[in-house]
């Protein structure tokens, strides 16, 4: 029984950084995985970011861009957007798992029990 709530997506400009967040509430663990996706119009849901374990996971379209961060006292996790591109338009999703997760199956959707309500990033050009 975790609820996790995002804030921060607004409308920016191409080139623009924003910081969502993340914070997780009720029955919380001490540790483990907590992650973004991320849904387009027409497109399939994609993973953005994951932290487990002490490591940090990226997609190919974000590294070097966004940075994912937790501040553990808060129960919050964070996704620093930068340099951010019209392409990176989408419904962000915060995600979380009471078990550690590894290799291939941090970028899977059904690896992820709980799920936020969604905030819309939207990036002009």
């Amino acid at each position: 029984q975790v609820q996790l709530v995002e804030s921060g997506g607004e409308l920016v400009q191409a080139g623009g950084s924003l910081r969502l967040s993340c914070a997780a509430s009720g029955r919380t663990l001490s540790t483990y995985t907590m992650g973004w996706f991320r849904q387009a119009p027409g497109k399939e849901r994609e993973f953005v970011a994951s932290s487990s374990g002490g490591l940090n996971y990226y997609a190919d379209s974000v590294k070097g861009r966004f940075t994912i961060s937790r501040d553990k006292a808060k129960n919050t996790v964070y996704l620093q957007m930068n340099n951010l591109k019209p392409e990176d338009t989408a419904v962000y999703y915060c995600a979380a798992s009471g078990a550690l997760l590894y290799s291939n199956t941090i970028v899977v959707q059904g690896s992820y029990q709980y799920w936020g309500q969604g905030t819309q990033v939207t990036v002009s050009s």
